[in-house]
This record gives structure tokens, sequence and C-alpha cells, in this order.
């Protein structure tokens, strides 16, 4: 699962990529939990154990992806370019 956070202030994602096993409905909890407390942390860690820490204050949106085996990436069929 990939979160995309954007932060304020500056132009660049957060980007996370959390292990695929994590549930998207456990994960708003937390979040919403962690925005509600003043001065508080989300903490999040990675599908690789990094733990990444964002100040709830800066916040300005979190993108939540579907799981990865849920992801496709497609290209198009390989075209022959040798004459019969």
């Amino acid at each position: 699962m990939e979160i995309r956070i954007g932060v304020t202030y500056t132009p660049k994602e957060i980007e996370i990529d959390m292990a695929d096993d994590v549930s998207g409905d456990k994960l708003v909890e937390q979040i919403s939990a962690s925005v509600g407390e003043e001065g508080s942390m989300l903490w999040l860690t990675d599908k690789k154990g990094r733990r990444v820490g964002i100040p709830t204050a800066k916040l300005a949106y979190i993108e939540i992806g579907a799981p990865r085996s849920d992801r496709r990436v497609g290209f198009s069929p390989a075209v022959s370019t040798t004459s019969p």
C-alpha cells in the first residue's frame, strides 16, 4: 500500500510504501486519532521497517492508495519489425 502525504509550505510529497497487509481502515483511524491531538506526530512504519514521523500540524493531505497487488502497470505488446 502506498501513502502520499502533503506537507504545508513545501511542494514535495512524502511517499511511504507500506506493507501489503496493512489495513486501510485501521490506518485511517490511526491518522484521524493523531490529527486530533495538538502538537502530536504521525508515525508510520514502511515495509522495510523504517519509521517516518510527520508533525500533524504540518499535514496538508494524505492519500492512501490500494495494496500493490491491485495495481497493474501495462505495456503495449511488442510489435515485430521483421518482414515475412
